[in-house]
């Protein structure tokens, strides 16, 4: 019965192993008013592993099109910008919250309603990938959307 302790070694060396270290805390997805076609999804990452760790895309089934944001300020305008990865440092969080990191909503299917929820999957650098559920909340606009 060697084949236990193979199987065993093989899966702690697996890329899965490295999932265990990350926790999503908190995800909401932004709701929005009827005939409004773009919404955010925010959430907070704790990295418990030793390496670091960085999301190059995101999927949504309630979205066409799903890109990495972060704000920046020139001036005191505040624009939005696609970027190609979202780090988290090991042993470090990383919050994507409003007029900051986010993950943006393109081409929604349908308005997202307060109280429901949508499926979202992260994909890292490393191939891995992680879905979660993201309930939609109504958040007051803190931000102007300039692209």
């Amino acid at each position: 019965m060697k084949l236990k302790p193979l199987l065993l070694a093989s899966l702690l060396l697996s890329p899965l192993a490295n999932a265990e270290h990350l926790m999503l805390h908190n995800p909401y997805a932004r709701a929005t008013p009827p005939n409004v076609a773009t919404s955010a999804v925010f959430v907070e990452i704790m990295n418990h592993g030793e390496k670091d760790r960085a999301i190059v895309s995101a999927s949504t089934p309630a979205a066409g099109k799903v890109e990495l944001h972060d704000v920046v300020h020139e001036g005191e305008v505040m624009k939005m910008r696609q970027i190609d990865q979202i780090k988290i440092p090991a042993q470090s969080h990383t919050s994507l919250k409003p007029g900051s990191l986010h993950i943006m909503l393109f081409d929604l299917t349908k308005p997202l309603v307060e109280g429901e929820s949508i499926e979202v999957n992260i994909t890292f650098a490393n191939g891995e990938s992680q879905q979660f559920e993201a309930p939609i909340k109504k958040v007051m606009s803190g931000m102007k959307h300039h692209h």
